[in-house]
């Protein structure tokens, strides 16, 4: 299943990174409305994603990638939820599996091929972390991998597995054995060609229908070196909760700019028509701006100290750090929940409608999903007994 080594090198630098997301993002957002009414995969933006060489950028460079940092691929991020957030949501997810794989794999020749493929024929990969009876429980597992003649089995009825099928490889959690505890998990990358998905539900929701997250079986047949070497445990506090918090909290706050923006658009055209007169809902144009720098300022910390620890195992498994990495999370939701609801108001019926230049209903549906995406209540509930133990400041300075 290993095939043969290849490698692109593609030079970098962040400005160019930056122009070639801008590409995708104007293809993104001539096809957000109809991805949207139509409930379908946003083809044309994943097909420039591709055609850009944005989905390896993040491995090394020995493996044919770019070596951007987090804060290279947050950027991207922001830039693609202000055009389409479902594309800006499958490129988010793609790249924290490829995080998972890169930063977690040691040297394991199959899995370093995988990235190699990855670079070189731009594969999507798609995740799978939740399944049957655990919902969004993604510390527990169901499916156990399966040993039999030298290589590995695993049947899961995954509850969703976003754009699964049209994704070129799916990472997933699985129990390590069918004797071990179902927090006792593994991380398993396989590519298409080792797995067939057979459709469970489907997806027809309030916002990123693009998304197409429906439930699948999933049944793969791969080599026990496609198993990640790190528990999940270390994956999930280390590398996976990290990454999808803040590059989720990048998509959220580029639907919250987007909103803004429009919400600027609106005031500017209301006060041409009325003499310079600010209209009624001028004051909720400040309140989302105000709230979108909050918002923007806490997601940039969180970023700088992430950076700044990634690769120090004692302080990423601090409770202050843990912490600090999952509430991200929850205040990052809700105030891209309050900014594009300021933005709507300060916009009156021209947001409220579904036609018309200021329309803000896709940029509403889409991100009412970031509560629930993980449940704000689950984390909150989680965290309630370690911060017990948290030191409240006693100094501005701590």
């Amino acid at each position: 299943m290993e095939a043969p080594s290849i490698s692109r090198t593609v030079d970098f630098s962040p400005g160019d990174l930056l122009t070639r997301a801008r590409a995708v993002a104007a293809i993104a957002a001539n096809n957000a409305i109809d991805v949207d009414a139509s409930s379908r995969f946003p083809a044309e933006s994943c097909a420039a994603l591709k055609e850009q060489r944005l989905l390896g950028v993040m491995v090394s460079r020995d493996l044919g990638g770019e070596g951007a940092s987090i804060a290279d691929v947050a950027d991207i991020c922001y830039l693609l939820g202000q055009a389409c957030a479902s594309t800006a949501m499958i490129y988010a997810m793609h790249q924290i599996k490829v995080a998972c794989v890169t930063r977690h794999m040691r040297d394991n020749g199959v899995l370093a091929n995988t990235m190699r493929r990855l670079c070189a024929e731009q594969l999507l990969l798609a995740s799978s972390t939740t399944e049957g009876q655990s919902g969004g429980n993604v510390r527990t597992s169901e499916a156990p991998v399966e040993h039999e003649e030298g290589l590995i089995r695993l049947e899961r009825r995954a509850s969703v597995i976003s754009y699964g099928a049209y994704a070129d490889g799916i990472v997933t959690t699985a129990r390590r054995s069918a004797s071990a505890a179902g927090s006792d998990q593994v991380l398993v990358a396989f590519l298409k060609s080792d797995y067939t998905l057979t459709r469970l539900q489907g997806w027809n929701t309030l916002g990123m229908r693009g998304t197409c997250s429906e439930g699948y079986t999933l049944k793969a047949t791969g080599q026990a070196a496609q198993i990640l070497p790190d528990p999940y445990e270390t994956i999930h506090a280390q590398t996976m909760v990290p990454f999808a918090h803040l590059l989720w909290g990048s998509v959220w706050t580029g639907i919250a700019a987007s909103a803004t923006s429009r919400a600027q658009a609106f005031i500017r055209q209301a006060m041409r028509t009325s003499n310079g007169q600010l209209p009624p809902g001028a004051p909720q144009f400040t309140q989302a701006l105000k709230s979108l720098r909050t918002l923007r300022g806490m997601l940039a910390t969180s970023l700088r100290t992430y950076a700044r620890n990634m690769n120090d195992p004692k302080a990423l498994a601090s409770v202050d750090f843990q912490s600090v990495i999952t509430l991200t999370k929850v205040e990052a939701s809700e105030l891209a929940v309050a900014i594009v609801m300021s933005a709507m108001r300060a916009c009156g019926l021209s947001g409220y409608r579904s036609d018309g230049d200021f329309t803000l209903g896709r940029h509403l549906r889409d991100v009412l999903s970031s509560p629930i995406m993980i449940n704000n209540d689950r984390i909150l509930a989680n965290l309630a007994t370690s911060s017990l133990m948290t030191p409240i400041p006693t100094s501005m300075r701590d």
